[in-house]
């Protein structure tokens, strides 16, 4: 069954997983969100998607398993994230993009999804010169990792990554809190993510060579 990782665009939006696809609690500002039952909370997102991708580039990463939706990461300005200024460890530092969530379908289970996102995620910010990712944790019981589809509303418990898979994946505690740490990751830095964000780049750059030279020799060819 094949596996997809794949940058998140408008014609994509309907293969997020159905809680991310529906889930303002990043979106919203504080104050409204009271009021996001009365809203078309999948209208609302598809907006801010838009917005975002339109003034931004892209913000998010789309996994999906023989086609079906499987896990998304979204991420973005946090200027652009009205929840963002609500926390106690608030703001985010100047420099960096706020990774809002991390989230898999039952789907993903058997494979490595987690880690695959998280590589996309910093492969494609590590492309477009940013030097940080931040992110809000959640401490909480139970076991550590991505957020899982829920039928339960949408909330700081089940919209939140927790602080326990941030530190797994390389996060830097930067603002501790008993429930609301921030996390950050360097990408100007050495890490374990290097390695394999180097060889992605070098094979885009030497899929773009590869073009070039062939356009060329088509040209060539065509003046002849």
């Amino acid at each position: 069954m094949s596996v997809v990782i794949e940058p998140l665009t408008l014609d994509s939006v309907e293969k997020l997983p159905r809680h991310t696809r529906k889930c303002v609690f990043w979106e919203m500002d504080p104050g409204t969100a009271d009021a996001a039952n009365l809203l078309d909370p999948e209208f609302e997102k598809e907006a801010w998607l838009s917005m975002v991708l339109l003034e931004w580039g892209t913000c998010g990463q789309l996994a999906t398993v023989g086609g079906r939706p499987a896990g998304s990461a979204l991420y973005a300005p946090p200027r652009t994230v009205p929840r963002a200024a609500s926390f106690p460890t608030s703001p985010v530092g100047s420099d960096a993009v706020l990774l809002t969530s991390i989230r898999l379908e039952p789907l993903a289970t058997e494979f490595d999804m987690a880690t695959d996102l998280v590589r996309a995620v910093v492969t494609d910010l590590v492309r477009r010169g940013v030097r940080a990712v931040e992110a809000f944790g959640i401490r909480r019981d139970g076991v550590s990792g991505p957020s899982r589809v829920t039928k339960t509303p949408c909330g700081d418990e089940y919209c939140m990554i927790d602080a326990g898979f941030l530190e797994e994946f390389g996060f830097e505690l930067v603002a501790p809190h008993a429930r609301y740490p921030r996390f950050r990751l360097e990408l100007d830095r050495d890490h374990e993510w290097k390695t394999d964000v180097e060889a992605a780049l070098d094979q885009l750059l030497q899929s773009a060579a590869l073009e070039m030279i062939t356009g060329d020799q088509t040209t060539s060819a065509a003046l002849r």
